[in-house]
């Protein structure tokens, strides 16, 4: 292995791969250094699908479009009804992705942890990186520690901790601004047919649940929350928390989709954790015993899900807000709220500022009038002159941060970082 390179990233999820895959394609020599044994990250460990769908002018999407394709081919991706690409199949976006780093030319080191980081006068000299190797005696238990020189370094992490490896600085922190977390989870053997029957008419408003056939089977949509009284699922939930089915918090947030490529299952955007104060162990746990409350609801209450039953439960958290780093533009809900223009945008998008709440009625989904763009300066880290931050962990405030972290629009920063860098 060839320890110099033109760019190293550190994290293999959503950004990560997109701009590795399109460092790859513009002949710089890249390596991506991820802590799981797959790529991906929210979309393949914490099952955060669909991507949500962004605006039709949006930039910077060919590696959402390579991807779509690939997954097209393995059977793991479909248009929905409003035109949204993103719908992906988890499991196969990693045979995807695997696929597509490799036809990239970009080297992966999985199981690998950044372990210690020379630098000097504002710029990262080398890494040392601690990864598995195989002696034959011991297939792949030994420890091996490479030391690793770029020119650039990219933070992927989506939590920012690469950076806080260098003590960059962190945006400031406010009492009120953090979000809950989830712990998704999928259900097979569901008659989605006969699900979706049902729901279509049990719940007409159509801005809530859709339904529609793609290559003869069926695939949908459905929502309940606590924040508000006007969910036709509302009833089913009330009786369910009275029959003691489920807790009021299980209630909290409920959200499904069908799953590209696999006509009897049913993923969930669920369950959301609402107590912020619990430990990342203790998260797991509650989310996990709070799935199979859900799930049993589900085979009760819901038709079509009599001899469903959990596959798949996220490997990590789905997390909403983490460690933001202050780079060269600290992108403001102010920019993304007045459609504020720049000279280099790395995306343009129209979704929404979505803040999740651990309180009722707390929630916001904000539209925006306008498209926004992001500038590329909210991707260079303001301390480091060859260090770049890509994902949820970029340099934005808390509110514009919520509507930038999508798969869509990190796909696009990641992708528009590249493009610089070469």
């Amino acid at each position: 292995m060839n320890n110099n390179y033109d760019v190293v990233i550190i994290g293999g999820g959503t950004a990560g791969v997109s701009c590795a895959w399109n460092c790859g394609k513009l002949g710089l020599k890249t390596l991506i250094i991820e802590q799981n044994s797959y790529l991906g990250g929210s979309i393949t460990g914490s099952l955060v699908i669909p991507a949500m769908k962004t605006s039709k002018n949006s930039i910077n999407n060919d590696f959402f479009n390579a991807l779509y394709e690939k997954l097209i081919n393995l059977g793991g991706a479909i248009t929905y009804s409003d035109g949204n690409k993103g719908w992906f199949n988890p499991e196969l976006t990693k045979i995807a992705l695997d696929m597509l780093i490799e036809e990239a030319g970009v080297e992966v080191l999985f199981e690998s942890h950044v372990t210690d980081i020379k630098h000097e006068n504002n710029k990262i000299l080398s890494i040392c990186v601690d990864t598995l190797y195989n002696d034959n005696a011991n297939a792949f238990n030994n420890k091996l520690l490479l030391y690793i020189v770029s020119k650039y370094y990219v933070d992927g992490t989506g939590d920012g901790n690469f950076c806080n490896k260098l003590n960059c600085e962190i945006l400031e922190k406010f009492e009120d601004n953090s979000q809950p977390i989830s712990l998704r989870f999928i259900m097979s053997g569901v008659n989605v047919c006969e699900f979706s029957k049902w729901l279509m008419a049990y719940d007409t408003d159509r801005d809530v649940t859709t339904s529609c056939t793609v290559g003869g089977y069926t695939y949908l949509s459905t929502a309940y929350t606590w924040d508000s009284t006007k969910w036709a699922l509302k009833p089913l939930f009330e009786q369910a928390i009275a029959d003691g089915c489920i807790t009021e918090e299980d209630s909290n947030y409920f959200q499904l989709f069908s799953v590209a490529g696999t006509p009897d299952s049913v993923a969930f955007n669920c369950p959301r954790i609402i107590n912020n104060d619990l430990s990342r162990s203790e998260a797991y746990k509650q989310g996990r015993m709070s799935i199979l409350r859900l799930s049993e609801f589900c085979k009760k209450y819901l038709p079509g899900f009599k001899n469903a039953h959990i596959s798949s439960i996220a490997n990590s958290l789905g997390v909403r807000v983490s460690n933001r780093i202050r780079g060269k533009y600290v992108y403001t809900y102010k920019d993304l709220i007045s459609g504020k223009t720049f000279n280099n945008p790395v995306l343009i998008s129209n979704y929404p500022v979505d803040v999740h709440s651990d309180k009722k009625g707390k929630s916001e989904l904000i539209k925006t009038e306008q498209e926004y763009q992001l500038p590329l300066e909210s991707l260079m880290s303001a301390d480091y002159d060859n260090l770049f931050i890509i994902g949820r962990c970029i340099s934005a405030d808390f509110k514009a941060q919520a509507a930038l972290r999508i798969i869509p629009s990190c796909f696009s920063m990641g992708e528009g970082l590249a493009k610089y860098l070469a």
